[in-house]
């Protein structure tokens, strides 16, 4: 069976910008199958649009399947978990992910992020599917508390937790288009 990675962009982000690009070329070197869809309304996204592009191209579940998500990438994967019946994939990598935000600047802003803030996630069925969970984040994130976050996803979803220096949101605006970690998290779970 084919080992296959998912890799969820982030708002207003696209699977050939970032560090997307680099990191499925890295992963095909090891013979993965690699998908990063073109989330819907990437600038204005929704929970349901987002769950249901990831139902289209997962499609059944295999216990050999890792998710990597970026930030909201990360939240729609955990609502996606929520709702699959299955045992349990290889893993989920999370990378700046959030349960609270800061910085978010525009009423607009605020309007695009409130569902996702106020949509309780049920942890105990993301964890039950998640298999292997990885958080990582950057202490220097403007969007992402890092007290808060960290220990939501250590203490909920039973997280190892990585800390990054000087990433930002591991986004082009803070010169982020290579992630070794994520790569080698990736490596190491499929050992």
């Amino acid at each position: 069976m084919e080992r296959r990675v998912f890799i969820i962009h982030g708002w207003g982000a696209a699977p050939e910008r970032e560090w997307f690009p680099w990191l499925r070329e890295q992963l095909e070197h090891h013979n993965l199958d690699v998908i990063i869809p073109a989330m819907p309304h990437t600038e204005h996204p929704v929970i349901e649009e987002w769950v249901a592009m990831l139902r289209t191209v997962a499609g059944a579940l295999r216990p050999t399947d890792i998710f990597v998500g970026h930030s909201v990438g990360c939240q729609a994967i955990m609502r996606f978990f929520e709702q699959e019946n299955v045992s349990s994939v290889a893993g989920f990598i999370c990378v700046a992910g959030w349960f609270t935000l800061r910085g978010v600047e525009t009423g607009e802003e605020w309007a695009i992020a409130k569902p996702w803030l106020d949509t309780p996630i049920d942890l105990a069925m993301v964890k039950r599917t998640a298999g292997s969970i990885t958080a990582i984040f950057s202490e220097s994130d403007p969007y992402v508390d890092l007290a808060i976050n960290r220990d939501m996803f250590e203490q909920q979803l039973g997280a190892r937790i990585i800390i990054e220096h000087d990433k930002g949101h591991f986004s082009e605006d803070n010169g982020i288009y290579e992630l070794p970690i994520v790569r080698d998290t990736i490596l190491t779970l499929i050992q």
